[in-house]
C-alpha cells in the first residue's frame, strides 16, 4: 500500500499533472527531488531554472547552430574544410569546420553535445555571418534519479565569456578548450586581446613559462624521397608523343586572402610611391650569425638575418618616427605610432600574407627570432590569427629568400613605407686600403608614400639602418 503525500493537483485535456516531493511503497522508496514533474502515461523529465520549461521529446531538439561574428568587421567567410559529416556525433569544443575571411583562416568549434543532423555549405561556398552553419540534435534528456545541481539561467555569452569573480574573462570556446586540456585557469592568464581578451598564444606564452614546453603544432604527413637508382641500372628512355592540348579555360571568383589583396592594392594605387635603393654590406653580421647560432639553436629557435634587419629597422624608426605613421585617407591628419609592430611578407599556400612582430622596440634580438619563428611555423600551416596579421605599422620583405635583388615594393595602407631586402651575394669590393676582398652584399629597395615623406628623409633613414648591420657594435649603443 502506497501513500502519497501530494503538495497540489490540477486537470488538463491532455492528461493529470501531479507535482509531488516524494512517494513510498511498501518494497522500496523513490524520492522525487523538486526539480521532477511527472504526467501520468509519460517519462518523468526535469528543468534546470524554475522559471524554464524545456520543451523534450524522445529524439532530442534540433539547434540550428549558427556563425558567430568573429570580428574585424567580417560579414562573410569561405568554407575551406568540414571536420564532421552529416551523422557524426560532437561534443562541446569539438571542431565542426575551418573558415578562411579576406583577414584570417578560423576554426569554429561546437557550442553542443549532440548529432550532426545537416550541413548548409559545401566546400568553399560562402557562409554569412548569423546565417545557419549546422543543424545538430541535442541528446535528450535521460529518465534518472539523480541529483539535479541547481545553476541559473546562463546568457548566450556564456559560450565565449567565462565569469571569475564577477568579472567577464573573454575567451573563444577554442582557447577555453586549451586551458582546459593543460589545466590552466583563466583568471590567471593576462589576456594581450581587445578588451583583454585571452588569445591562444596567451595560453601558449603561459604554459612556456610555467613548464618551460612549447607546444607541439599539429603534424604534417613526411613526405619521402624516393629511393636512390642503382648506377648500374639502365633508365629506359621514354617514348615521345606529340602533346595533345585538351585543357580549358576556367573562371573562378576572387575570395579568400587573394580578395583582401585586390581591394589593398586597390587603394595602393592611390599613393604616390617614392623609390630608394642601396646595397648593404653584411660581412661582419654573417661572422657575428655564425657565433650566435648555436646559441640560439640551443634555446630552441632558427636564427636567421630577419631579427636583425627587424631590429634595425625599429631603432631607425625611433630616430624618423614618420616612417612608422599613418594618413587618414584624405591625407589631413597624421597618426604617429608609439608600437613598431612590423610586418614580414610572406608566403604561404594561402597566398601573400604579412603578419607582424608586435613591439618591436622593447624587443630582444632573440625574442624577435622566437616571434618569428612562431609566425612562421602557423603561416606553413595555414593557422595564422586575426591578431597576427593586424595592426602593423611598417613592413619589410624578404625576396631574398627566394632568389631575387632588386623589387619595387608596394606600401600597404594605411602604413607610409616599406622595404625589400634581397639575396645576399658573395662578391668583389674594395676595401678602404683599395685591397679586394670577399664581400657579403645585400640589396634593399625602398619604397615610401611621397605625400608625407621625402627623399632626403628616406635616404637619411636607409643609411642608419644599414650603419646598424654593417656594424653590429653600434646597436649595441642605442639598444634600451
Amino acid at each position: 500500500m502506497a501513500a502519497v503525500r501530494v503538495m497540489r493537483t490540477w486537470s488538463q485535456n491532455a492528461g493529470r499533472l501531479i507535482c509531488a516531493r516524494y512517494f513510498q511503497t511498501c518494497n522500496n522508496v523513490h524520492v522525487l527531488k523538486p526539480k521532477y514533474v511527472c504526467f501520468f502515461g509519460y517519462p518523468s523529465f526535469k528543468y534546470s531554472h524554475p522559471h524554464q520549461l524545456l520543451k523534450t521529446t524522445l529524439h532530442g531538439q534540433i539547434v540550428q547552430f549558427k556563425l558567430s561574428d568573429i570580428g574585424e568587421g567580417i560579414r562573410e567567410v569561405t568554407v575551406k574544410e568540414w571536420y564532421v559529416k552529416e551523422g557524426d556525433t560532437v561534443s562541446q569544443f569539438d571542431s565542426i569546420c575551418e573558415v578562411q575571411s579576406d583577414k584570417a583562416s578560423v576554426t569554429i568549434t561546437s557550442r553542443y553535445d549532440g548529432v550532426i543532423k545537416k550541413l548548409y555549405y559545401n566546400l568553399d561556398d560562402i557562409a554569412y555571418v548569423g546565417k545557419p552553419l549546422v543543424d545538430i540534435e541535442t541528446e535528450a534528456l535521460k529518465d534518472s534519479e539523480e541529483d539535479v545541481v541547481e545553476t541559473p539561467a546562463v546568457p548566450h555569452d556564456e559560450h565565449t565569456h567565462q565569469e571569475i569573480k564577477g568579472q567577464k574573462t573573454l575567451a573563444t570556446p577554442a582557447v577555453r578548450r586549451l586551458a582546459m586540456e593543460n589545466n590552466i585557469k583563466l583568471s590567471e592568464v593576462v589576456g594581450s586581446g581587445k578588451d583583454g581578451r585571452i588569445l591562444k598564444e596567451d595560453i601558449l606564452n603561459y604554459l612556456e613559462k610555467q613548464t618551460g614546453a612549447i607546444l607541439p603544432p599539429s603534424p604534417k604527413a613526411e613526405i619521402m624521397p624516393p629511393p636512390p637508382t642503382p648506377k648500374d641500372r639502365t633508365t629506359p628512355i621514354p617514348i615521345s608523343k606529340p602533346l595533345v592540348f585538351t585543357g580549358k579555360d576556367r573562371t573562378e571568383p576572387i575570395k579568400g586572402f587573394h580578395k583582401t589583396m585586390v581591394k589593398t592594392m586597390s587603394a595602393a594605387l592611390k599613393i604616390p610611391h617614392f623609390g630608394y635603393c642601396d646595397e648593404v654590406d653584411l660581412t661582419e653580421l654573417v661572422k657575428l650569425r655564425e657565433e650566435l647560432k648555436p646559441i640560439a639553436f640551443a634555446r630552441g629557435v632558427k636564427l636567421s638575418f630577419m631579427p636583425f634587419f627587424l631590429k634595425a629597422a625599429s631603432l631607425g624608426l625611433l630616430q624618423f618616427p614618420i616612417l612608422n605613421a599613418s594618413v587618414d585617407e584624405s591625407c589631413q591628419n597624421i597618426t604617429y605610432k608609439a608600437s613598431h609592430n612590423i610586418g614580414i611578407a610572406m608566403d604561404t599556400e594561402q597566398g601573400l600574407l604579412v603578419p607582424n612582430v608586435k613591439n618591436v622596440q622593447i624587443c630582444s634580438v632573440f625574442e624577435i627570432a622566437s616571434e618569428l619563428n612562431r609566425l612562421q611555423k602557423l603561416g606553413s600551416l595555414g593557422q595564422l590569427g586575426t591578431t597576427d596579421l593586424t595592426g602593423g605599422t611598417f613592413t619589410l620583405s624578404n625576396i631574398g629568400s627566394i632568389g631575387g635583388t632588386y623589387a619595387k615594393p608596394i606600401i600597404l595602407p594605411p602604413e607610409v613605407a616599406i622595404g625589400a631586402v634581397g639575396s645576399i651575394k658573395a662578391l668583389p669590393r674594395f676595401n678602404e686600403k683599395g685591397e679586394v676582398y670577399k664581400a657579403r652584399i645585400m640589396n634593399v629597395s625602398w619604397s615610401a608614400d611621397h605625400r608625407i615623406i621625402d627623399g632626403a628623409t628616406m635616404s637619411r633613414f636607409s643609411n642608419l639602418w644599414k650603419s646598424y648591420l654593417e656594424n653590429p657594435a653600434f646597436m649595441l649603443l642605442d639598444l634600451k
